[in-house]
Parts: structure tokens; sequence; C-alpha cells
């Protein structure tokens, strides 16, 4: 059944997929470091090497992506996307602070993360992985570790603050927070809960109960 269920997925989003219009990818500034992710991909088809790159505009208002083969604009999708290439699909996928899939997937099943334009986020920060990898470490458990109890606090008085509404509390009542935060604890997590989403978003880790936003980002 869930193999029958990820066909489905997989397909519905190929056929989203449109061909595009050959124009060529444009270079990647240093400003776009907020706004924009390029990714690449090197696969061998028939003994010829194709370059595809993958390009995310955070602020598209259309919330699409496109694949570009050998720096020629090749195709486009809406998001989540699944571009058929050789032997495989590239998927891409977004939450809210950034990426949460990037990878190539052969027939086999067989998973690689493409990788990113070097002067991107998430270039910079793989590239601090390497430097530094003890530090680099140490960031991402803490990330863990601040969504972890971002989580435990903050959900209780977001299910209390949603049941006061009116169409909720006629039917179900309203439920109480056991724990009540002052605004400074409250707008301290929101702060860091954002950075350590952020943290996890350009190093593309993601996970349903630590991510909180995945819950409704698809």
């Amino acid at each position: 059944m869930l193999r029958k269920y990820r066909h489905w997925k997989r397909k519905r989003a190929i056929n989203k997929v449109k061909p595009g219009d050959g124009h060529p990818l444009k270079e990647y500034r240093w400003w776009e470091i907020f706004t924009r992710s390029v990714f690449y991909m090197r696969i061998v088809e028939e003994d010829i090497e194709n370059v595809y790159a993958v390009n995310v505009d955070y602020f598209n208002e259309d919330e699409t992506t496109e694949l570009y083969l050998n720096g020629k604009h090749h195709a486009t999708s809406n998001l989540p996307a699944t571009f058929p290439v050789a032997d495989g699909y590239i998927e891409v996928a977004t939450t809210t602070f950034g990426l949460k899939r990037m990878h190539y997937v052969t027939a086999d099943g067989t998973e690689q993360q493409l990788a990113p334009h070097p002067r991107s986020m998430e270039g910079l920060r793989m590239k601090f992985d390497q430097r530094f990898p003890g530090i680099s470490k140490l960031i991402g458990i803490a990330a863990i570790i601040i969504l972890l109890v971002s989580l435990v606090l903050g959900l209780p008085q977001l299910v209390a603050l949603i049941s006061q509404i009116d169409f909720i509390s006629d039917r179900f009542g309203t439920f109480e927070s056991p724990i009540v935060l002052s605004d400074w604890l409250n707008m301290t997590l929101v702060v860091g809960g954002t950075l350590a989403a952020l943290e996890r978003a350009i190093t593309l880790r993601s996970h349903w109960l630590i991510d909180m936003e995945t819950w409704w980002d698809d």
C-alpha cells in the first residue's frame, strides 16, 4: 500500500513538470544568499556527462523550481517537484525556512544529495562543516534541542490559543495550557526556534517531529 502511494505521489509530481524554454542559468550573486539556492548534479548518460542544475527562488510567488541541463533551462515545476532524469529522478522540496530535500533518486532507490553552489548559504555551511566538523556537529545538536524544547513548551500554549476561537470553543470547549511563559520567554523561543529551523534547512535535515513546520508544508 505504501509503495503504491509513493508511486502515485511521484507520478502526480511528474505530471506537473513543464518543458523549459532554453534560457541560460543566471550567474549566482553573493547578494542572493538569502533568496536563492542552486544545486548541481553530474549524471553520465550514454557515456556523456551532463550537468543538471536546480534553481530555487525562495521569493517566487508561483512557488516553482527550475531544472537546467548543461546551463540551459530544461524544465520547470511547482514545488514539491520531481524531475525525471537519466536512470531516476531529482526530487526537490522546501519548508518555511528553506530546503528539506534536494536529492537524485535512482531507479533502485539509491539517493544522493545534489551539491550546493559554493557561494550559497548551503554551500558555505557545507564548507564550515568540512573545516570545523566538531563545532558543526555541536551546532546541529543544539538546533535539535532548541526545536524540541520549543515544541514541548510552545505547543500546549498554541493549542490553548487556538481553542479560544469561537468556532472551536463552542464545539470542543477550551484548553488550558499547563505551561504559561512570559512574553519575552516566548519571543526567545520564537527567535531561537527560527534560527534552529534555518540551521536544519541549510543542512537539508528534516524530521516530521523535530521540524514542526513540515506538518503543514506539504
